[in-house]
């Protein structure tokens, strides 16, 4: 996989490990991608895949928001427009978060403090970054909580976070991460425990934001349907690896790797005729600790007897199976699309 010289995030080889009385947990273990600036990634992956913990390491926020310190083990290369972010400063990573890069989190509701009104806590995180006052910040506050559409912004500042519905709150974490115009912006399963009709509306709202501020997306999430709806490219993580990664229009419709196939055919599909029912992936998720041999996946893989017992014994490598599309199978390609093809 080369480098893109367009990319605004670069991730390579990045691994998180967290020393345990069990024994060494491998979060995430030699992952890489590239994202540019106005292009969103969707990476997606059952829970225990490491999405998030990818997603804090680039935040810098593993360690108490050290890298390569604390209790994460973390190595790799992180580098945001140029800037290696995985031996930086403490406090250099700390003046970008919030300002270059910022994070929507999956529960607001833990995520907001329950002491302070929304209005200080997204004022506050706008004067940590600029030197203004605080009528100042005031207005920047009330402006943003107009633009992710929250009715009466002037009278929601004063209010706790108790007092919003699940999905404003969603709206004022939106609001908080956005307000000092970030360039990356980071959504850890945004839509979580919302009903469907608030889902349409939070993911209408970051797609909108995205185009006014042109900035990088990552969105993390199990579910699909959010990464059809919003994302140009899509990372599929399994045990703390890529095993597929591409276009998403590719992904959805040539997928490459039989961990996808089972993510695929577990969700309702209206692009493909379906004359049987949902068949979710068998078995469970692995151990992070005690990662099976080879392909991490094939103790769950229905196809790993044709590969001549390759799938127990080498882990398979990244490769090109079409333009900008990579799988981690031992399958051949041929056969790949084959077995896909057939079980349309």
């Amino acid at each position: 996989m080369t480098d893109d010289p367009e990319a605004f995030l670069s991730v390579r080889d990045l691994k998180v490990h967290f020393p345990t009385d069990d024994g060494l947990v491998k979060a995430v273990d030699g992952l890489s991608f590239e994202l540019a600036r106005g292009r969103t990634l969707g990476i997606v992956g059952e829970s225990g895949s490491g999405k998030s913990v990818t997603s804090l390491a680039v935040m810098g926020l593993h360690g108490v928001g050290q890298y390569g310190r604390g209790r994460a083990r973390i190595s790799g290369e992180i580098r945001l427009d140029g800037q290696r972010l995985t031996d930086a400063d403490p406090d250099a990573v700390r003046r970008l978060r919030g300002r270059q890069m910022a994070m929507i989190f999956q529960d607001p509701l833990s995520s907001l403090h329950p002491y302070y009104t929304v209005g200080r806590q997204i004022s506050e995180a706008y004067r940590v970054h600029n030197p203004v006052g605080r009528a100042a910040a005031r207005a920047r506050a009330v402006e943003l909580l107009g633009r992710v559409g929250i009715p009466r912004p002037d009278r929601r500042f004063d209010d706790y976070p108790h007092q919003f519905s699940g999905g404003m709150r969603q709206r004022v974490m939106i609001a908080m991460a956005l307000v000092n115009n970030p360039d990356l912006l980071i959504a850890d399963e945004p839509t979580t425990a919302l009903d469907v009709t608030v889902q349409a509306q939070i993911l209408d709202l970051i797609r909108d934001l995205q185009r006014e501020f042109g900035s990088a997306v990552i969105v993390i999430t199990h579910d699909l349907g959010v990464v059809a709806e919003l994302a140009d490219d899509i990372l599929v993580m399994y045990a703390g690896r890529c095993v597929e990664r591409g276009p998403a229009e590719r992904v959805f419709h040539a997928p490459q790797h039989p961990y996808t196939w089972g993510l695929l055919g577990s969700m309702p599909r209206l692009d493909r005729e379906r004359g049987a029912r949902l068949t979710p992936v068998r078995g469970a998720p692995p151990s992070l600790i005690n990662v099976p041999s080879g392909c991490a996946f094939h103790p769950r893989c229905p196809y790993a007897e044709l590969t001549a017992g390759a799938s127990r014994s080498t882990v398979p490598e990244l490769r090109e199976a079409a333009r900008r599309h990579f799988a981690a199978c031992h399958l051949p390609v041929a056969d790949r699309d084959r077995i896909w093809e057939a079980s349309g």
